[in-house]
């Protein structure tokens, strides 16, 4: 992939047209279906495409418009998971949720995103990064009821990621980036196995690699866990020195609008790492200025080379005009810097 400077992109989602989904909310169901709901998928990722290039964006992602959720999707197209008699568990200690259910051996039965990713790959020049849950919160957010080990099944579905991410790469996707919003909770799990297995899905993969750990979506349920953190976010101390001597390229951080002391950056110096300067958890749009601001203090634990801007997770909650407006501030204010920086 050709270098960029401090080249800009978002986590993950952006919002669905309406008349693709019902906007503004997760697990959001299919209004089309059959060869309609195919090419409707096509045209949303074709208006993802454009307003991402619109805003300027270095990095273009599918902003996951062909599936309904960021982690659900996948475990659909794997054997072994029974989505009709589901279960309620409390994913990432947080909040209940209806969930499939394990019942026999995972496995990848076929490519799942791969013809999407081709899609995207036709329709834009520019470096593409595609999203894939991870291992841990994968298993965070189903019911196991066939290996009654998290760490079994965690490691099942390392081996059909990595599966995935090898043909993802040979579509030619630049950055394969797996979400971990589970890491910010299970410590423990991170350090004795969670990072190992995350390890097993990007084997064999010359791309670049990321995960995205963030404190999640702008819902309630996660506003409402992140009052009872205290004045310092301090769950990326408990994981990023294994996330350092990791073969992970990329670091996905949340940082505008928390309570993460920046310093802690320093633990993965070294690392190329995201830089959560949008908000996702309100309808305020940053200006290029605030922006500018985040990246700035941030300059001081990244070195300017592995500074990559984004948003602190995925918009698909907010509005389509209030995630334009944060795609073209993120934009705006690196540009800021990069002026800054003689760039």
């Amino acid at each position: 992939m050709k270098k960029l400077l401090l080249p800009t992109s978002i986590v993950g989602s952006l919002p669905k047209p309406a008349w693709l989904a019902p906007p503004e909310k997760l697990w959001s169901p299919w209004k089309l279906d059959g060869d309609q709901l195919l090419e409707g998928k096509q045209d949303a990722l074709r208006i993802s495409l454009q307003e991402q290039q619109l805003a300027d964006l270095d990095i273009i992602c599918d902003g996951e418009q062909t599936r309904q959720h960021f982690v659900t999707t996948f475990i659909e197209h794997l054997s072994g998971v029974d989505f009709e008699n589901r279960k309620t568990v409390k994913i990432r200690n947080r909040y209940d949720a209806s969930v499939p259910v394990v019942v026999g051996e995972v496995a990848r039965q076929k490519a799942v995103f791969v013809e999407d990713a081709k899609f995207l790959r036709k329709q834009t020049n520019k470096p593409i990064k595609w999203a894939l849950p991870g291992p841990l919160t994968m298993v965070d957010t189903l019911y196991d009821d066939h290996y009654k080990s998290r760490e079994k099944l965690a490691w099942e579905f390392a081996k059909a990621l990595n599966e995935e991410a090898r043909e993802l790469q040979d579509a030619g996707v630049d950055i394969i980036q797996f979400d971990e919003p589970a890491f910010n909770v299970f410590f423990d799990e991170v350090n004795d196995w969670g990072m190992a297995a995350l390890e097993r899905a990007i084997e064999g993969l010359h791309c670049q690699t990321a995960v995205h750990i963030c404190y999640g979506y702008g819902i309630q349920a996660n506003t409402d866990w992140k009052k009872t953190l205290g004045s310092e976010w301090r769950q990326y101390e408990e994981i990023f020195p294994k996330i350092q001597k990791s073969k992970i390229d990329v670091v996905s951080l949340e940082c505008h609008n928390s309570n993460v002391p920046l310093n802690l950056m320093e633990l993965v110096r070294g690392k190329k790492v995201m830089v959560g300067a949008i908000d996702v958890a309100t309808n305020t749009i940053e200006t290029p200025e605030e922006v500018a601001d985040t990246l700035r203090k941030a300059l001081e634990f990244v070195d300017a080379e592995n500074l990559y801007p984004s948003t602190n997770c995925g918009m698909a909650p907010l509005s389509r005009n209030v995630a334009r407006g944060k795609l073209s501030a993120l934009s705006a204010g690196a540009e800021i810097i990069r002026k800054e920086l003689g760039i």
